[in-house]
């Protein structure tokens, strides 16, 4: 049986090449498009729905939202010509990420994998690649590219959080968990309401302090157990 399929981009052009590329395809049946996830959501709700092409930059309510909020999510590629947002796409469970323009080869790819975790009664999980860098939004226009390597120190400010690398130091308008939440979990801890680090970046370990470059960071007593937990084991 062929996999039921929709589309959700408000991208004409980048439809009409989702169309082509789907129709190239035997075992997928595309069954509707959507400029909206809306109107999308009340279709899913009522139809039978296999797979998902979902764009994230879309009017009304982004993919990432709709995608959050989705019951009884039928098996998902994002679509998108961001690739910032792969860590969260793959945290909610998206089977694959394209990025456009979408050559046919990387979309072969993706739907193999579909065709494959159908054939075999898989329950689909996301297949994380490695992300060795980030693009963090710094002022209104520009978005930063920034090496996960590069980092040392994560700060707090409030609304804000500084980022501090052998770049230099960066702000950007978010808080301090949600910036935390995408960095890779071996490779990041968060040791204060103030402050996560770099792993590879400590020095030493002493009492309820840990040492950065050369400056002592005080462990939060509500971090203290799993930081323990994780270095000191």
């Amino acid at each position: 049986m062929n996999l039921k399929t929709i589309v959700i981009d408000d991208e004409p052009l980048a439809v009409n090449v989702l169309k082509k590329y789907i129709s190239e395809i035997n075992e997928l049946e595309l069954t509707e498009t959507f400029t909206n996830a809306v109107a999308a959501s009340s279709y899913i709700q009522k139809n039978p729905v296999d797979l998902l092409f979902l764009d994230i930059n879309m009017p009304i309510l982004n993919g990432l939202d709709f995608l959050a909020n989705l019951k009884n999510k039928p098996m998902v590629i994002i679509t998108t010509a961001h690739e910032e947002y792969a860590l969260n796409c793959f945290d909610l469970e998206a089977i694959d990420y394209l990025v456009k323009p979408i050559p046919f080869p990387r979309f072969l790819r993706a739907v193999n994998r579909i065709l494959e975790l159908k054939k075999n009664k898989i329950t689909p999980l996301p297949e994380k690649e490695e992300i060795d860098y980030l693009f963090i939004k710094v002022d209104k226009k520009k978005h930063q590219k920034i090496y996960l390597a590069d980092i040392s120190i994560i700060e707090s400010l409030k609304d804000y959080i500084r980022i501090k690398t052998t770049k230099g130091n960066f702000i950007a308008h978010r808080t301090l968990s949600s910036f935390t939440d995408e960095l890779p979990s071996n490779k990041f801890i968060r040791i204060h309401r103030s402050f996560t680090i770099a792993l590879d970046k400590i020095e030493f370990i002493e009492g309820n302090s840990i040492s950065v470059e050369g400056k002592r960071y005080t462990i939060g007593r509500s971090y203290l157990e799993d930081v323990k937990n994780v270095l000191l084991m």
